[in-house]
């Protein structure tokens, strides 16, 4: 009968021509051709969603050379298997040129870096592009990514140290920083606890003059025969013996003590009268 039989595997559909003219589609699964009337298999066209990697070297704005990869996926139209089949020859080799076109005519646009900051909208300009020229010859570009932007070697190597640069700029800085706190916060504590030192100091001399001043009282009130500077002269001595108590008490003081025979004593005790005799007077 002049028959014969064609499979068509899934996700491909087969072009059947007759004497040199298309004919007719034959879709997945079994398919008769009448070979008697001069018909016969044309080729197999793929429906599924097909990616291609092309890589595109060019310049940058700011003279440097870079490949960049971008990834097309692109899918037959199935209302337009036709247009897909007779008006491209090679449809990998088409969609090359129109990605090296696109890239060329954009990167040159910009830096480096905006280069690497800007991939969405080199991949959006190649798709449009894409689109536009490839639709009418029966594909839909599905998506474009810009996969890998690779600079030269020289340029990448420049690249790493200035950001291993910037690390460590950036790393002095924060330790500068943290170094100015500590010093900052042991000021402040130092400071806090000079205070505090301070305060205790000042209660201790006021607990003194008040001890000095009830002992001066009451020895006053008991023996009626001696004077007040008297008194206050026996106290500088009491004071004098028990501080020295004190320093021979520890064989590690490191304390620096003045002469203390009882004439250095007397001379101390007088300009020390003196001293408060001179601020009581008053000043005109």
């Amino acid at each position: 009968m002049g028959l014969c039989c064609s499979c068509v595997d899934q996700g491909s559909v087969g072009i059947v021509e007759r004497f040199g003219k298309f004919r007719r589609v034959a879709h997945p699964g079994f398919n008769c051709i009448c070979c008697c009337l001069g018909e016969y298999s044309a080729g197999l066209l793929n429906m599924r969603i097909q990616q291609l990697d092309v890589g595109c070297e060019t310049k940058t704005r700011d003279n440097v050379f870079v490949k960049i990869i971008i990834s097309v996926q692109y899918q037959v139209v199935k209302e337009n298997i036709y247009d897909a089949f007779y008006k491209l020859t090679d449809s990998t080799t088409q969609i090359r040129s129109y990605v090296f076109d696109v890239v060329r005519a954009t990167v040159p646009k910009m830096d480096l870096d905006d280069v690497f900051s800007s991939k969405e909208e080199i991949a959006m300009d190649v798709k449009n592009g894409l689109t536009k020229a490839m639709g009418s010859f029966g594909f839909i570009i599905i998506q474009t990514l810009v996969t890998d932007i690779e600079p030269a070697h020289e340029v990448k190597e420049s690249m790493n140290k200035i950001n291993a640069s910037k690390r460590l700029r950036e790393a002095a800085v924060q330790t500068a920083e943290a170094e100015k706190v500590k010093v900052i916060k042991a000021a402040e504590a130092e400071a806090e606890a000079k205070f505090l030192a301070g305060q205790g100091i000042a209660r201790q001399r006021q607990a003194i003059v008040n001890g000095l001043r009830e002992s001066v009282v009451a020895f006053s009130a008991d023996v009626h025969d001696i004077t007040n500077r008297e008194v206050m002269e026996m106290m500088m001595m009491t004071q004098y013996f028990d501080t020295m108590k004190d320093i021979g008490a520890t064989g590690r003081s490191s304390s620096v003590f003045i002469p203390h025979s009882p004439a250095a004593v007397s001379d101390v005790a007088e300009q020390i009268r003196n001293g408060f005799l001179q601020g009581a007077v008053p000043r005109h």
